[in-house]
């Protein structure tokens, strides 16, 4: 039975893996005005037909914004699916970014004061970011127009589709550091001068830590505070949006810690710092970010 049970898997991800192929082929042929029509009708039929975590994605949205009302939520829950179908295929599109002049045309960046403090001084940098905007085609433009970073991820179930996803991240030298090594990954290349990137709008397993949270207690992910205070280097939020003109506009604000030290409680109250600087791009964007996770899943009782 067992042995069964992993074939049917193998065979899934196998098919899994092969419609990826296909969808980014696809996607690859249409001109920028078919890619987004395309994107459009998958997040609708998403939205209005298949319907996953819809409920929670209206539940998590009507917790941070009290004030709307169920139509306000419904039309942001709705954007919500279509900016993700949008993410999707532009990930699958990466590869035609060959050339700076490509990348130019789709994203405008905003990392002068970042270089600024790091790169000019020859010093690493912490990029803290979230599951906003297009985080996967961030990480890729600032490798092709500025400089190459690493990028933390967490791998994905299927390895076939996980191969193919870290080749799409690295396409301009951009380098992938899986989750159970970014500390001492992530420290080593720091401390020589390179740049990190880290998700921080993520529940951390552990639950070591809780604060407040677009309206609600949850669980916040310590990684990009432990990494910045240990090495000593600047820590910038990095934030990705989607324009009405369908290009995509790369913003970064510091975050300060020049009054911290490397301890606990500092590396808490850095946590803090970060959390609210992305909580701020959530409540004025709210449909670039992934509500569709479950982020609240984890309870301070839960841990006692």
């Amino acid at each position: 039975m067992g042995s069964l049970k992993k074939r049917w898997k193998r065979f899934n991800q196998k098919i899994t893996y092969r419609l990826f192929l296909f969808l980014g082929f696809l996607v690859r042929r249409l001109n920028r005005h078919q890619f987004e029509r395309l994107a459009y009708v998958i997040g609708d039929f998403t939205y209005y037909f298949l319907r996953p975590r819809r409920k929670l994605v209206e539940t998590n949205l009507a917790y941070a914004f009290p004030e709307k009302n169920a139509r306000e939520i419904g039309g942001i829950a709705r954007q919500v699916y279509r900016n993700q179908a949008v993410n999707l295929l532009e990930v699958l599109r990466l590869p035609l970014l060959q050339s700076r002049k490509d990348a130019a045309k789709l994203i405008d960046l905003h990392l002068d004061e970042f270089l600024a403090k790091t790169r000019a001084r020859g010093k690493g940098g912490v990029l803290v970011s979230g599951h906003f905007g297009n985080w996967e085609l961030t990480g890729v433009c600032i490798g092709l127009l500025v400089t190459p970073i690493a990028v933390v991820a967490k791998k994905l179930k299927n390895k076939l589709v996980n191969n193919e996803v870290e080749r799409l991240r690295c396409l301009h030298g951009n380098t992938v550091i899986y989750k159970k090594q970014a500390l001492r990954d992530g420290l080593k290349m720091l401390r020589e001068g390179g740049i990190v990137t880290v998700l921080g709008d993520q529940s951390d397993p552990k639950g070591g830590f809780f604060m407040d949270f677009l309206g609600r207690e949850a669980s916040v992910f310590l990684g990009p505070a432990f990494l910045a205070l240990r090495a000593r280097v600047p820590m910038f939020a990095l934030m990705c949006r989607r324009q009405s003109n369908g290009k995509y506009v790369l913003e970064a604000e510091e975050i300060d810690t020049s009054d911290l030290s490397f301890s606990r409680e500092n590396i808490e109250r850095l946590a803090r710092r970060y959390t609210r600087a992305l909580e701020k791009y959530i409540y004025r964007y709210p449909e670039e970010w992934f509500w569709v996770h479950n982020r609240w899943k984890r309870h301070y009782i839960d841990k006692k």
